[in-house]
Order: C-alpha cells, then structure tokens, then sequence
C-alpha cells in the first residue's frame, strides 16, 4: 500500500444518491487507509465528524458546488454554517461564467468572501473547473485565487465534462508558486495517475477511487 500518496489524498463522495451508508463507509476506509480527509456534501459535515471522531482523518466539505453561481453572500453563510457543524476545510467553486465574462473583480469578491467567512477557522481550497476554460483563464483564475487569500486551487468538481490533468496541474502550479497547495481532481483513478499529478506539482489528491489508487486494486470509484 502507498501509504504516501494516502497521506495527501481527500476520500470523495459527492454523488447526488449519496447516502448515510456511503458517508460511512468512506470514513472508515478513511481511517482504515489513512486518507489526509473525506469530502463530502455539507449535509453530511456532522455525520462524517461523528464517524471520524478520535482519528485525524479531516472533514472537508464543498461551497456552491458543483455549479459555482451562487452569489458571494450565499456561499459566505455556507462557508460559516460548514465550519459551526465541524468542517476543517471547504472548497468552493468559483463563479465560471464570470471569469468569462472578464468580471474579475466580481470573482476576486466571490473568493474573498468564503476566505474571509472561513477566518482561517478553515482551509480554503477554489475548485476553477479547468475543462471550462482556456490556459489563460486558468492562470487568471489562479491568481485571483491567490489575491483572495486562498489555501488551495484545484482543478475541478468531478462534475464538468473533463478532470484534472498533469499539464492543468503544472499550469496552476507554475501560476501559483510554492507557497500555495494546488489540487488534483476528477479522473485521478489509479496509482500511476497520481503519480502524474504529484510530479507536475499537486500537493493534494480528490478522489473516489482512492482505495484502488493505494492498493493497486481494480476497485472502481465514481470517477470524481
């Protein structure tokens, strides 16, 4: 078992049809396996936290997810109600049609709003949905990211029609510098894989096939 790359990989569940069951069951192989955290959907924050108690796996949880286009103030009180109930970490998705549209002072307040919900009670990860966009969106996206006083980028939702990529991935990492976490996600589905992404420079992993990607397993995961 790679209990290395377990060490930096968020368990995934975010499924619509998750259920009570599938949050437990990624939080005991959390535990059994040594993942860094679980995400799961905010619903679930308390639930996870019970199921984790006495272990260090973290609860990550996401914002405005999987679409982004919830407004600054909502994804605010979202961030604030996910930390009451016990999150250690959000990711929030970034308002895509804005960055389109060269709003980037709007992105820019819609980041800044969940860092500064967060207080730095929790760490901050902006999901950029990298399949929506261009190189150079990408990189202004990042930087936004990193005006904003975010944690972590990272690639995507596991939602949008492409994951994460080891080019996407030295992209954001050439973009970001050293000192921020970049995030690899969607499509990270076995060992060699991660593997990938590590080398072009992610300091965190999403995943769901995440006990196949330590193991060497043909278990399948969601694909997010």
């Amino acid at each position: 078992m790679n209990r290395e790359i377990a060490k930096i990989i968020d368990h995934t569940v975010l499924k619509a049809q998750t259920t009570e069951a599938d949050v437990k069951k990624v939080c005991k192989e959390a535990k059994e396996y040594g993942f860094f955290s679980v995400c799961i959907n905010p619903a679930y924050i308390e639930l996870a936290k019970k199921e984790l108690e006495g272990s260090d796996v973290k609860v990550c949880t996401v914002i405005g997810f999987p679409l982004g286009a919830n407004t600054p103030e909502v994804k605010a009180f979202e961030t604030k109600d996910a930390i009451q109930k016990g999150a250690d970490e959000v990711d929030m998705v970034i308002n895509i049609g804005a960055l389109k549209d060269k709003k980037y002072d709007y992105v820019q307040k819609d980041i800044k709003a969940v860092v500064d919900a967060a207080d730095k009670k929790a760490l901050v990860k902006v999901i950029i949905e990298t399949c929506y966009l261009t190189d150079e969106e990408k990189k202004i996206a990042c930087e936004l990211a990193k005006k904003a006083g975010a944690d972590y980028v990272k690639t995507s939702t596991g939602f949008g029609t492409g994951g994460s990529t080891p080019q996407d991935i030295k992209l954001m990492r050439e973009t970001v510098g050293q000192n921020m976490g970049v995030k690899a996600s969607g499509g990270v589905r076995t060992e060699e894989d991660a593997k990938a992404v590590i080398e072009a420079g992610a300091s965190r992993i999403g995943a769901s096939s995440s006990v196949a990607i330590v193991t060497g397993s043909e278990t399948e995961g969601s694909g997010y």
